[in-house]
């Protein structure tokens, strides 16, 4: 399946492809817990992850270790997505952004960022 997505404002706007989604990804690290994104378990691949449009309105906010690219809307301040620093052809979706799917009824993994890091 072809699945779409974007910010709150549609000034960043992304596409990938994947089996039908049932399952979520939810961390507790520090930015996770603010922000309450729950996320897609499975990392998706550059070729199976488009950015369609928006890309010069993202802002990248890095913290700790910086192993994460945390990827936001500078409009409206929405994070769609993020990559790796170690490998930036890796990307987690969030769901909350993306067209056709209600987060809260997936099955959602609970991953303890605050205490893997």
């Amino acid at each position: 399946m072809i699945y779409q997505g974007s910010c709150h404002c549609k000034a960043v706007k992304f596409e990938f492809e994947s089996e039908l989604i049932t399952d979520a990804l939810q961390c507790n690290c520090s930015i996770c817990i603010r922000k309450n994104a729950i996320m897609s378990k499975q990392i998706f691949d550059k070729a199976d992850f488009k950015i369609l449009s928006g890309r010069d309105n993202l802002q990248t906010y890095n913290f700790n270790d910086h192993d994460v690219n945390h990827y936001f809307c500078k409009t409206c301040g929405i994070y769609p997505f993020h990559d790796l620093s170690f490998d930036p052809d890796k990307f987690r979706v969030n769901y909350g952004c993306v067209e056709g799917i209600e987060p809260r009824s997936l099955n959602i993994a609970y991953f303890d960022g605050r205490n893997e890091l």
